[in-house]
């Protein structure tokens, strides 16, 4: 175990306060454990991520879910494939939305 010495201001203490009782029977350094722990979890953006696409002829016109540029009966675009894991740009929950990305944006996504 290791002492660090460092300031919280008045709010963050209040805070630190009332999580460690109400979760931890006043155990500050497991909420701090607790706190950290959920941030880490939280920087990866875990979530819904786009890891590939299937090309999809269009049979009416409809634009680029990214760009928003218009596209014709005939043209190829391209459905996002969705799995678990973690990026910047992940999703909270798998759009319910048809999404279409023409090739320029698509390409964008993996560069």
């Amino acid at each position: 175990m290791k002492r660090l010495n460092f300031t919280l201001d008045s709010e963050t203490v209040t805070l630190l306060e009332d999580l460690a009782e109400k979760y931890y029977s006043g155990n500050k350094s497991q909420t701090v454990r607790a706190a950290l722990e959920s941030l880490a979890a939280h920087t990866g953006h875990e979530g819904w991520v786009i890891t590939g696409y299937t090309p999809k002829e269009l049979d009416d016109k409809i634009s680029c879910h990214t760009c928003g540029e218009s596209h014709h009966e005939g043209e190829v675009l391209y459905r996002p494939v969705f799995e678990r894991g973690s990026s910047p740009a992940a999703l909270s929950s798998i759009p319910s939305e048809n999404w279409l990305d023409c090739p320029r944006c698509a390409e964008k996504q993996f560069k």
